[in-house]
This record gives C-alpha cells, sequence and structure tokens, in this order.
C-alpha cells in the first residue's frame, strides 16, 4: 500500500477547512495510509522587508526537510510547477509508485516554499496562475490525491 503524506506549513483555523480535509482523508483510507504533518509558521510583522520574508521562508523550509519521509517522493506545490488535468496527475502518481511507496507533497506557507524545497522535488506540482489561500490548497489537494485514486481505480467519483 503507498503511503502519502502531506507537510503543510500552517494549522488549518477555519472548521468547514479541517471538516472538508477530514472528509477527504477519510476517503482516502480506502486506497492508501495518510499523514498529514503541520509545520510551525514564521511569525512576521505586518510590514516586513524581504530580507524577513526570505529568512522566514527558510526556517520553515529547514522544518520541512527535517519531516520529509525517508525515501519519498517529494512533490511541493509552488506557481512555477505544472499543472495537469486530473487523469495526468492520477497517471503521474501511478508512475511514481512504481518506483517508491511513499510520496510527499508540500505545502508552503504565506509567502511561499524555499528553493531547497523545491529542488527536492522531482516533480513541481501547480494548481495554476491564481494564489490560493495555502489552508484551502490543502483541501483542493486532498480531493485532487482522492480523485487520481478514484479514476485509478474505476471509481464513479470522477464521472
Amino acid at each position: 500500500m503507498i503511503n502519502i503524506t502531506v507537510i503543510a506549513v500552517g494549522s488549518l483555523k477555519e472548521s468547514y477547512l479541517k471538516d472538508g480535509c477530514a472528509e477527504y482523508i477519510k476517503r482516502l483510507g480506502l486506497f492508501l495510509m495518510m499523514n498529514v504533518i503541520e509545520i510551525d509558521e514564521e511569525k512576521l510583522p505586518s510590514s516586513t522587508s524581504d530580507a524577513q520574508i526570505k529568512s522566514a521562508i527558510a526556517k520553515e523550509g529547514e522544518r520541512i526537510i527535517k519531516r520529509l519521509p525517508k525515501n519519498s517522493a517529494v512533490i511541493p506545490l509552488c506557481i512555477e510547477g505544472k499543472e495537469y488535468l486530473s487523469p495526468d496527475f492520477s497517471a503521474l502518481i501511478e508512475r511514481i509508485s512504481l518506483n517508491t511507496s511513499s510520496i510527499c507533497f508540500v505545502i508552503g506557507g504565506s509567502y511561499g516554499l524555499s528553493d531547497e524545497v523545491k529542488r527536492l522535488g522531482g516533480y513541481k506540482l501547480s494548481f495554476g496562475k491564481m494564489t490560493l489561500p495555502h489552508q484551502l490548497t490543502r483541501m483542493v489537494l486532498l480531493e485532487q490525491v482522492y480523485r487520481a485514486f478514484s479514476i485509478s481505480n474505476n471509481s464513479k467519483y470522477h464521472k
């Protein structure tokens, strides 16, 4: 059975996001072992310099790297990542799972991911050019992973 980990900077605050994520995690239990790891987000003052932002991203990146599962295929979510149609995303997960039993998706905080974390990814994923709140991104990712496994297993969900 494949293991999927989502490492996300920040915690879910809104109940509707908690409920939505919990629902997809429950559904994913039919197909895989799921683990979500929350990394503390750096607190920055409302007026911040570029140097402070870079420092915060670097500190979050260090915490992310420490929590990456060993021998896992790392897939950072970032604006420069590739956009996939759902069937193609499903095929990507299938291809990756031929070489490893562990996939780790990484969602950055408000300011994104460090270049070091991005470099660890054999693939980079984007949900488009629009900016999404990182908390909402987590739910969208879980839904798309569920959809990918539904496609692979010929479930009616994708129809």
